[in-house]
């Protein structure tokens, strides 16, 4: 099996009961995960994305994680993506608007 060299995870707030809800959800995760995988495919990074359920950090939303660094970002939009996907290609660690 052919493993992606980075995961990215982003906060789509659902719940145990299939719904999203929460700020991520409302702030748009749904397109920057669409953004996100289309500069991932554009950019040629061995790398791949997954919706989440909420990770608890509804005030920092959209939150989005990228392993196997374990960097987590907080109010994510395109901007941070670029800047992380950036980095990620220039063999840096993506430290930008990382939380905690």
């Amino acid at each position: 099996m052919n493993k992606p060299e980075h995961h990215f995870l982003v906060c789509a707030s659902f719940r145990l009961s299939g719904d999203p809800q929460g700020k991520c959800h409302r702030k748009g995760a749904v397109s920057l995960m669409q953004h996100l995988e289309e500069e991932i495919l554009d950019r040629e990074i061995n790398a791949t994305v997954s919706s989440t359920g909420c990770m608890k950090q509804c005030e920092k939303g959209p939150v989005m994680v990228v392993y196997p660094s374990g960097y987590w970002y907080g109010n994510v939009d395109e901007d941070i993506i670029d800047t992380v996907l950036d980095a990620i290609e220039n063999g840096r660690v993506p430290a930008v608007a990382q939380l905690g």
